[in-house]
């Protein structure tokens, strides 16, 4: 990104804002990720349990992101923003309450997940279907790539000092929780932007337009879908308090640095897509991309090193990365404005279904085959899968520019 562009975004006020907020936000939640993970394996010794916390995120997400996606055509984007970081600066201080009280437990930390996961159903869609809001449209891939490179910043530091915190004592990564996601809901109260509400009456035909709209459009569903298939069967986070304990022999901090691998592959990436985007062979590339994520993930399970680990695991970030560059600016591209919401609403169901319910499929079949036979497991139908599409989306696979020709 050239200096001259960069400056043009940061010219935008209620942008930086907004960026700021996401930045705060998402390093809190990384951090609330590593602790609760650590916490539940801690009280429970089990893997079982640790593939329920992400169930428990998954199924009220699931349930309530369709609403949410309508909610959020109709209603302030921003304000819909700063109330699920308000709800999750509570999670965060009942966690740190539980944890000083003494009564952390199984259940707790399952209810409290369900609240993350309403949180979550609100805060995705909104966080999508606002940013071209606060940027004009000739600005909007240099915005999504200046914002992509952020948050996987804040995916690399959440881990990280998550880890650190927790090794001097878990209710310090929750207090530190509270004041991000608090400086969060300040940061986003403060943007201001041209609030075009949709006029669509609330019935289920609104709710469900954008179910149809990406139905329609087979590139995009090829697309999103096999992001969610390819991270939902390949995706060993829920399992690396597993690895760091029992297999690779490391503690909290090597628990952050296994979970800030990914972010550091997907923060190289991202920033090697903005200086050189991807113009031609689209479909080929995200389709040997996730080909590529599917035998990083293999080596992992097997990796018994934690620096061949954390490798994999970049690799595996900077792979996926690559599907969500090319997915959101396919959804940005193709999506008028009035619908954003809701379209975004069926992506943040896919990315729901590839990250929480695969931290309950890896805990699963860990549960029936061990750490490493899930993760084998996922590699390969990985790699399954992205062979698969090759037949049943041929238009995605056939793909060569982000905007076919015809337009």
């Amino acid at each position: 990104m050239s200096s001259a562009r960069l400056s043009d975004l940061l010219a935008h006020r209620s942008f930086v804002r907004f960026w700021l907020a996401r930045l705060a936000g998402t390093t809190a939640n990384q951090m609330m990720m590593v602790a609760l993970a650590w916490q539940m394996y801690d009280v429970t010794n089990s893997a079982w349990n640790l593939g329920l916390v992400g169930l428990f995120q998954f199924v009220p997400a699931l349930v309530m992101t369709l609403p949410a996606g309508h909610v959020v055509d109709r209603l302030h984007r921003g304000r819909i923003f700063a109330a699920c970081m308000a709800g999750q600066t509570v999670v965060a201080g009942l966690m740190a309450a539980a944890t000083i009280g003494g009564f952390v437990s199984r259940e707790l930390i399952l209810g409290l997940s369900v609240l993350l996961g309403v949180a979550r159903a609100f805060q995705m869609p909104s966080q999508q279907a606002l940013t071209p809001q606060l940027v004009p449209q000739d600005l909007l891939p240099s915005a999504i790539a200046f914002a992509t490179s952020g948050i996987q910043a804040a995916i690399i530091c959440g881990p990280a000092l998550g880890g650190a915190l927790y090794a001097a004592g878990p209710k310090w990564v929750y207090l530190c929780g509270v004041v991000l996601f608090a400086l969060a809901f300040g940061f986003t109260i403060s943007v201001r932007y041209n609030h075009r509400p949709s006029h669509s009456a609330a019935d289920w035909k609104t709710v469900f337009a954008g179910v149809a709209f990406v139905w329609q459009r087979k590139v995009l569903l090829g697309a999103i879908s096999l992001d969610l298939f390819a991270v939902l069967l390949g995706g060993a986070v829920a399992l690396l308090p597993i690895y760091a304990r029992d297999i690779l022999r490391t503690g909290p901090i090597g628990l952050g640095l296994l979970r800030a691998a990914p972010a550091v592959g997907a923060l190289v990436m991202s920033i090697a897509l903005a200086r050189w985007p991807l113009q031609r062979r689209i479909g080929p590339r995200l389709l040997g991309a996730v080909a590529v994520f599917g035998l990083a993930t293999l080596v992992f399970g097997v990796s018994t090193s934690l620096p061949l680990s954390l490798v994999a695991l970049a690799i595996t970030g900077a792979a996926d990365n690559v599907s969500v560059v090319t997915r959101q600016t396919l959804m940005q591209l193709e999506t008028p404005d009035e619908m954003r919401g809701r379209v975004a609403a069926v992506n943040t169901i896919f990315i729901g279904a590839s990250n929480q319910l695969g931290e309950f499929e890896s805990g699963a079949t860990a549960a029936l085959f061990g750490a490493v036979g899930s993760v084998i497991f996922g590699g390969l139908g990985t790699l399954a899968v992205a062979g698969g599409w090759v037949r049943l989306f041929p238009d995605l696979a056939q793909r060569d520019r982000m905007v076919p020709e015809a337009a």
